[in-house]
């Protein structure tokens, strides 16, 4: 079969902690595959999210925030995003709409000029603005100013508004040649990986302050059962603390039960059957700044490298 009719672009999604990159992959996917968390720094790696329309297909790489590093795992995820953006057809920076850019949106637009990347500017959260027009304008305004952008769309990854004006604007990056992944596949990431993360999105959202970012979801076996439509799956988190882990486990073992159950919704409805999970706590001290530990939690060696 002749596939050079099929067009396909990797587009690198950056930005910021907290402007809604992982929401903005879930709306266009349909589906959630990144986690999703109030708290700073939710991403830690690059998740890779597939969305086939047609003859098109866009592979998108949804990155870390930019932020100042201040662990061996920091410094990792700043590392992937300067991969990812050297590699890409073409970049999407979400940014809130603010007069303003940030410290770190002027270090990603730097890193764009650097690469000579295309890059469409992805205005989030217009859902919440009071005066959307004056407001936008300004946005616009400071941030054309900086870089030249083949497109500026405002963006709502909460309801959806102006997604399909985006999508439109990265089908024009899409290049003949084939599709890189099959037209039903929604992401490259294993399945253990996306286990993995949806047990630390609960920990992010049900857990206080730093002890979620101190946290690292292994998921030690996945095993269908016989004869029956379940999904037995173990898993471990890991912290830095025993003054952590009694608060995971919480009174009696409450916070750690809600964790699980929570995560065990979201898994079920993802893999579309019964799920039996089991978590456990265990303590590595300053696993963030230990290689070897980073290592076998997961994270690609190669971004280790100075």
């Amino acid at each position: 079969m002749n596939q050079q009719h099929l067009r396909s672009a990797f587009a690198a999604i950056i930005g910021v902690p907290n402007v809604g990159k992982s929401s903005l992959l879930n709306r266009i996917l349909g589906q959630k595959i990144a986690i999703v968390s109030p708290k700073p720094q939710t991403t830690r790696t690059r998740i890779t999210g597939i969305y086939t329309d047609g003859d098109d297909q866009l592979v998108f790489i949804d990155t870390p925030g930019l932020h100042k590093p201040r662990t061996e795992l920091g410094a990792y995820m700043v590392r992937s995003i300067n991969e990812t953006v050297s590699g890409g057809d073409v970049a999407v920076l979400v940014t809130e709409p603010s007069a303003t850019p940030k410290k770190g949106e002027l270090a990603l637009i730097a890193k764009l000029k650097a690469a000579h990347l295309p890059a469409i500017l992805a205005i989030n959260k217009i859902d919440a603005l009071s005066h959307k027009k004056e407001e936008l304008m300004e946005a616009i305004l400071a941030y054309s100013s900086l870089y030249d952008f083949d497109a500026v769309v405002p963006i709502s990854a909460k309801t959806g508004e102006g997604i399909p004006a985006l999508l439109d604007e990265l089908r024009r990056h899409c290049v003949e040649g084939g599709h890189f992944f099959g037209d039903d596949e929604i992401t490259d990431q294993p399945e253990r990986v996306l286990v993995s993360e949806i047990i630390r999105e609960k920990l992010l959202r049900l857990c206080d302050k730093e002890i979620p970012h101190g946290c690292a979801v292994v998921i030690e076996s996945m095993k269908e059962r016989d004869n029956a439509d379940i999904l037995d799956i173990e898993a471990t988190i890991f912290c830095e603390r025993d003054s952590h882990k009694g608060i995971i486990i919480g009174s009696r073992g409450a916070m750690l039960k809600r964790i699980s159950t929570s995560a065990r919704r979201d898994i079920e409805r993802f893999f579309g059957c019964r799920v039996n999970l089991q978590t456990w706590v265990k303590v590595r001290e300053d696993w963030r700044n230990r290689r070897a530990l980073l290592s076998n939690f997961g994270y690609d060696q190669k971004n280790f490298e100075s």
